[in-house]
């Protein structure tokens, strides 16, 4: 699994729109300014998690975006998925599904579609609330 910038970025312009929910819609310009990321690529950023139905957006001068729900009712796969195209470690794998013509007779298959499930379920098992709150990786061991 390689998380492409794009990727990366999306989780970004969700992150910073959960941060300022209290805004209400924000422009893309202020969340380009905040990001450090160029409007054209947040443009085309953004077009994709609409399509997903994870945004709102509305036009004129107090136009902007927004999440749709609870930043808790978003997964970090959920995201990554309306932006990337595969997020399995090879090829072969596409939306959890084996596409190989040699998958019968290849040993490895198993293991990379082991490897894809715990994925996609690690990554399901994070919402943008757990991002946001960071205590699911700053808990002290014990000890």
């Amino acid at each position: 699994m390689n998380v492409t910038s794009k990727g990366r970025y999306a989780l970004r312009v969700m992150l910073d729109l959960a941060q300022h929910r209290e805004d209400g819609f924000v422009s893309l310009k202020t969340v380009a300014e905040r990001q450090g990321i160029s409007m054209k690529y947040l443009e085309m950023i953004v077009g994709c998690l609409k399509k997903a139905e994870l945004l709102d957006s509305t036009r004129g001068k107090v136009g902007g975006y927004s999440l749709n729900r609870e930043p808790a009712d978003y997964t970090v796969g959920g995201i990554l998925r309306s932006i990337e195209d595969n997020l399995a470690p090879v090829a072969c794998i596409k939306d959890g599904v084996v596409q190989c013509e040699q998958a019968s007779a290849c040993l490895t298959v198993p293991m990379w579609k082991e490897l894809d499930d715990i994925t996609n379920a690690y990554l399901d098992g994070v919402t943008l609330e757990d991002l946001l709150r960071g205590d699911k990786w700053n808990a002290n061991p014990a000890g």
